[in-house]
């Protein structure tokens, strides 16, 4: 094998080779590290995946690609590129920011949650996340799918004694794996039909199919998407969604509705705008009914969410995060119709990167509030002004980027890039229903808004904030407020140089 394989360039490989490095040390760590001081393993956490994160600078000079096959340095399983740094760095954020959630949840968690195994199933779920926008080959692409995954479902089931949690990682598992095991059918599908796994040498090989094999083909294409879609909660592979944002620990709602959507969009774009351009036709408007379909079931799903039902704010966040993917896949959808497909990726991960910050901010209030008000229903939101100004105002703020109103500038910039990206491809019937999805969305947005400012009902008390909830808290307001002064910053940044 050594003849056929180039040596590894472990700079261009460092990001998720720390990560879970990083999760080996704290499984280790474990063993020797008494019950007092087990609040040091979130901080090597925390601090690997900083360190992570800063290993992405000395790759910004140009691509690097690494496991290639020897005297072919353009067939290369994994691929250092604008867009793969772009993606791991949403994916590592994301998880820094949920490891601070996860500090003060830990913490203050009465059923005592095993802190080793939960920092090292994070940390294994984010370097599979890391993994994947940098992979270049099938193989590699499910691989890293599943890594991310697998750790997750531990992840979601891991109150013990919490049939919630429990009922909602077997939910959550059996959905999951039964779209894997479609996109391996249609992996299985493609490699028949073109004798190759890499994604480049797929999109050239997949336009000369023999024509008794162009229904097998377009089939493989179809089912290859599916496990993709299901981890952007794409309609119908949402119903996951809800009870799994509920049953989880808080931090790991949050990680999951901005790193499992990170995964899930970088999967579809590397498999229909790398390996299948050719077929457009076929996942192009599947991709646009799935985005209408989407964007539609979320909104009006949280629109039915009631103020007063236990866990309601985590409901409301969950199914908004389905209506969300909806816009996400609009650009992607686009990107089959559109001369110019690097712009209309280039407007998914931007909206990615905006929907990340503003998410993960809303969540880190949400999991302030449930410290105090455990069953986190809307209701509980009342007077939020009048107990923490700045955690309401934030909340108020975040909510507003999301609905796209201003001073959301950054909410308001991303909708109207994701609305071009389906003018400029032709698609005005997508747009319309995006249009009418997001003022559905305004209506919840705003009902939960005005609640914070409410005047309160009697005594109110305020309660101190943990450090690491005040750094993700600070973290996501900084990021947030200064995009939304300069938000051509992000379409800039977020062009991904795929082509």
């Amino acid at each position: 094998m050594s003849s056929m394989v180039q040596s590894v360039d472990w700079l261009a490989i460092a990001p998720p080779t720390i990560t879970a490095v990083a999760g080996l040390v704290v499984l280790v760590a474990d063993l020797f590290v008494g019950a007092a001081r087990k609040a040091l393993l979130g901080w090597v956490s925390v601090a690997g995946l900083a360190a992570s994160a800063a290993m992405l600078l000395p790759l910004l000079d140009g691509d690097r690609a690494t496991f290639c096959l020897t005297g072919d340095t353009g067939l290369c399983s994994y691929r250092a590129d604008r867009f793969t740094l772009v993606v791991q760095l949403l994916v590592l954020g994301g998880a820094l920011l949920a490891a601070l959630l996860s500090v003060t949840a830990l913490k203050d968690a009465d059923k005592g949650l095993p802190e080793g195994e939960y920092w090292f199933l994070l940390l294994s779920s984010a370097a599979g996340a890391a993994l994947l926008p940098a992979s270049r080959d099938l193989a590699t692409l499910i691989v890293a799918l599943e890594v991310a995954s697998l750790p997750a479902f531990a992840l979601v089931g891991i109150k013990h004694g919490d049939r919630k949690s429990s009922e909602a990682a077997l939910k959550f598992f059996l959905s999951s794996v039964t779209a894997t095991a479609v996109s391996l059918m249609g992996v299985s599908f493609v490699y028949a039909t073109t004798g190759t796994l890499y994604l480049t040498r797929i999109a050239d090989r997949i336009q000369h199919v023999d024509a008794q094999f162009h229904t097998l083909a377009q089939a493989g294409v179809v089912l290859t998407l599916v496990g993709f879609a299901f981890k952007t909660a794409a309609v119908p592979f949402h119903f996951w969604v809800p009870d799994t944002y509920v049953g989880a620990p808080l931090p790991i709602a949050a990680y999951l509705s901005v790193v499992g959507k990170a995964v899930g969009f970088s999967g579809l774009i590397l498999v229909t705008v790398v390996a299948f351009p050719s077929y457009a036709d076929v996942w192009g408007p599947a991709l646009a009914a799935l985005a209408a379909l989407t964007m539609t079931v979320g909104n009006v799903g949280a629109l039915r969410q009631r103020a007063t039902r236990a866990h309601s704010a985590v409901r409301l966040l969950a199914w908004s995060s389905v209506g969300q993917a909806g816009y996400l896949l609009v650009p992607i959808a686009s990107a089959a119709y559109s001369k110019d497909a690097e712009k209309a990726i280039g407007s998914t991960v931007a909206y990615a990167l905006m929907y990340a910050a503003v998410n993960l901010g809303a969540f880190a209030v949400a999991a302030l509030v449930a410290r105090t008000s455990p069953l986190n229903r809307i209701s509980d939101y009342r007077a939020l002004y009048a107990r923490s100004p700045l955690s309401a105002l934030l909340l108020g703020f975040f909510l507003l980027c999301l609905a796209g109103l201003p001073p959301g500038v950054i909410g308001l910039f991303a909708k109207v890039t994701v609305f071009s990206a389906a003018v400029d491809a032709g698609l005005g019937w997508l747009a319309v229903v995006m249009a009418i999805n997001v003022v559905i969305a305004l209506f919840y947005y705003l009902q939960w808004t005005t609640l914070l400012f409410r005047s309160p009902e009697g005594e109110t008390e305020r309660h101190p904030v943990p450090a690491p909830l005040t750094a993700a808290l600070a973290l996501t307001a900084v990021l947030s407020i200064a995009l939304s002064g300069a938000p051509q910053l992000i379409l800039r940044f977020s062009a991904t140089g795929l082509f």
